[in-house]
């Protein structure tokens, strides 16, 4: 039996480096190509709204655990249905343990998109990076918890997204988790709330108010934890030109 050589088993990790990326594409396809994502409205959860909440009432533990990993599939293969699940969290468990869910199913969501990334292209993105990427990196890693906490505090790009650039600039993957963790609890418990309120609206045959986190009683809270978040950041690119200065003068 011939041994193996080194370019085998380098192929073999190679092939097995992708394999989760593949298999996430391949479930994100066939959400999409059976039509799971319009099914994320009120429309379902009006219709099945009893099904539900005697599903929650049955199952104590179950149910919450179901919530949890819908959400974090959710996440994984970007479907559109985030602010929909929030709301149904809120609707089944409560603001508070509805939002934690929500929280708890987003994070895991998110880092299983983070480490697939990073392990599938990661390493090939830093090998061909020029020398403005390494940069970008390097400043981006300096205040990683900083810059994740705006981003996730204050919906400026979209969640997928911010799912897969930190993975790509090498942010370590305690910091992601903490400040996807923290970041998103504002907003999921502003949505849960309005979900734990959803019977009511569902009764009279209306339509909650999505824009409430654009609010200015709720946007400029958020706002200003995004500043708070930032000041560390900016700080230290203060000193570092305060520095510099002093060493050219």
């Amino acid at each position: 039996m011939r041994p193996c050589s080194k370019a085998d088993r380098t192929g073999r990790a190679s092939r097995r480096r992708w394999l989760p990326l593949l298999l996430l594409l391949l479930a994100a396809v066939a959400a999409y190509g059976s039509g799971l994502h319009r099914h994320l409205g009120l429309a379902t959860l009006r219709a099945e709204q009893d099904v539900l909440q005697a599903f929650v009432a049955d199952h104590p533990v179950l149910a919450p655990l179901t919530y949890v990993l819908a959400y974090a599939a959710a996440v994984a293969v970007s479907l559109p249905g985030a602010v929909f699940l929030t709301l149904a969290g809120g609707f089944l468990f409560g603001t508070w343990l509805g939002g934690l869910l929500t929280v708890a199913g987003a994070t895991a969501g998110a880092v299983a998109v983070f480490l697939i990334a990073r392990t599938a292209l990661g390493s090939a993105l830093q090998d061909r990076a020029g020398p403005w990427l390494q940069r970008m990196e390097a400043g981006f890693r300096a205040d990683a918890l900083s810059y994740l906490l705006v981003l996730r505090l204050v919906p400026l790009f979209p969640f997928w997204l911010v799912n897969l650039v930190p993975a790509l600039l090498g942010v370590p993957l305690r910091t992601y988790t903490l400040a996807t963790f923290l970041g998103i609890v504002p907003g999921s418990l502003v949505y849960a709330s309005v979900g734990a309120g959803l019977g009511t609206v569902l009764d009279r045959g209306e339509e909650p108010d999505l824009g409430l986190i654009l609010e200015p009683h709720v946007l400029l809270p958020l706002l200003g934890l995004a500043g708070l978040a930032l000041l560390p950041a900016l700080h230290r690119h203060w000193m570092a030109r305060r520095a510099a200065a002093a060493q050219d003068g």
